[in-house]
């Protein structure tokens, strides 16, 4: 564990200057917090249903109101266009107003015993009860909308939180916390604890943490489950991606060449878990869309998140440029095709297209955490499917056809926890359950599964109680 009195020091992505530093928590620290969490999940979970539903609410206030101003530290730290801050930020709010409203839905079920000879008399009955301490693990990409999905559950639940944000850009949601504590839960029950691997170890080793949730790699978070077995505590995982879309030769291609550009070229930088990542292109088509796509990304305005109308900024750090310019190189010595992009200027890189990519090219076996969409001509909508399917993640996948018979039959048969129709993969909304089978982790976001994960059910039977 580190040291006390050291810190982690903030860059911009954009201007390398330094925006702030917090305080990297040490072994004792994070025993501290862990044993006033112990305490808070006694006092949250005593808090009504009505109480939890209040404070999530009055959070939801607090970050409409100062919308703006967490949009632009966001924007700052992250890299992500000022535009789509606003938009994560919203989201936030709307997460914490959903999860204020499902407070108040923790419905329990009778259970009929008369199905047993024998137990005609007696009644039965579930209630949903807290699990007790949450630890939330949020990633660098969408900070704020990720922390919102996991700390705004674990209080609706009744359960106390420890949040470890992200290393490179947690300024964000250190007002965030600020807000959260404003609003008044219980002492010990939302705490903020910064730091690196040796924190998250050592909330994971933790018998006093009933779940652990984590947005990340999927070395993380194998990771995670490892040392979460150990105490048999509860894991959420969401880790990575590498969604497909297949277009068909009847598609829109104007409209999926805009969904390949707001999905993977133009949100987020490319570092989406779920951007559009592999493009399969029916042969009829392929030729029309690549060109379509190139002049599209030829467009996108790179620079300053700051500075208003810029599509594209930088990612998070040098050294993330760094891997997809080497990864849009190695496909290119591959015998792939650069027809945009393919320029790294510090932490910036040029939305890239790529065409003429094998469909056995190793780089697209991986996620390029980037703004790169490689095209493979593929014979038929079959052939497409077999690709998509050949790999080790199954987070989204995404179909462009007219033919509803033919998206309903693709769509059955991909291996994914959700698919698009005429569509981005880069979709995500509160109501719907996110996740996916294979090495995206198996688990399931949304302000349903997240409750309902954090919560336990209990049986109560009340013998000779119909007699």
């Amino acid at each position: 564990m580190p040291s006390s009195g050291e810190v982690i020091e903030v860059h911009s992505p954009a201007t390398g200057a330094v925006l702030g530093t917090v305080p990297v928590a040490d072994e004792q620290r994070v025993a501290e917090v862990i044993a006033a969490a112990r305490e808070g999940r006694r006092r949250m979970a005593a808090l009504p249903a009505h109480a939890r539903a209040g404070l999530l609410t009055t959070v939801a206030d607090r970050l409409r109101e100062r919308h703006e101003e967490l949009s632009r530290m966001l924007a700052a730290e992250n890299g992500k266009p000022l535009d789509q801050t606003r938009g994560e930020v919203a989201a936030a709010a709307n997460i914490f107003t959903g999860f204020a409203e499902e407070a108040k839905r923790l419905f329990g079920r009778q259970v009929p015993l008369d199905v047993s000879p024998g137990l005609e008399h007696h009644l039965a009955f579930t209630i949903r009860e807290p699990l007790g301490v949450v630890a939330a693990v949020v990633p660098f990409n969408y900070p704020v909308e990720l922390y919102a999905y996991k700390a705004a559950a674990a209080l609706a639940a009744g359960n106390a939180v420890i949040v470890k944000p992200p290393e490179k850009c947690p300024l964000t949601l250190e007002v965030v916390g600020r807000i959260v504590a404003e609003a008044g839960p219980p002492p010990g029950a939302h705490q903020i604890v910064h730091g690196g691997p040796e924190v998250v170890r050592a909330l994971a080793l933790s018998p006093d943490i009933q779940l652990i949730s984590l947005t990340g790699s999927t070395t993380a978070g194998r990771a995670i489950a490892e040392l979460a077995a150990g105490t048999l505590k509860k894991v959420q995982l969401e880790l990575g991606g590498n969604d497909p879309m297949i277009v068909c030769a009847d598609a829109d291609v104007d409209r999926a060449a805009e969904a390949i550009v707001l999905g993977r070229l133009a949100r987020g930088n490319g570092q989406i878990c779920c951007a559009v990542k592999r493009i399969y292109v029916e042969d009829a088509v392929y030729d029309e869309l690549a060109a379509n796509l190139t002049a599209r990304a030829r467009a996108l305005t790179v620079g300053d998140p700051l500075t208003e109308g810029v599509d594209v900024g930088p990612l998070i750090t040098e050294a993330a440029a760094r891997d997809v310019e080497d990864a849009v190189r190695r496909a290119v010595e591959g015998g792939a095709h650069l027809a945009a992009g393919g320029i790294r200027e510090g932490n910036f890189v040029h939305p890239t297209v790529l065409t003429g990519v094998r469909a056995d090219e190793p780089e697209i076996a991986k996620e390029i955490f980037g703004p790169v969409a490689p095209l493979v001509r593929v014979a038929d909508a079959e052939e497409a499917l077999r690709l998509a399917n050949d790999s080790d993640f199954g987070l989204q996948a995404a179909i462009f056809t007219r033919d509803i018979n033919r998206a309903l039959s693709l769509a059955r048969r991909l291996e994914a926890g959700g698919v698009i129709i005429n569509g981005s993969t880069a979709l995500r909304s509160e109501h719907l359950s996110f996740g996916g089978p294979k090495n995206t982790g198996g688990s399931r976001e949304s302000l349903h599964d997240t409750l309902r994960e954090m919560t336990e059910e209990k049986t109560i039977i009340v013998m000779e109680a119909l007699a």
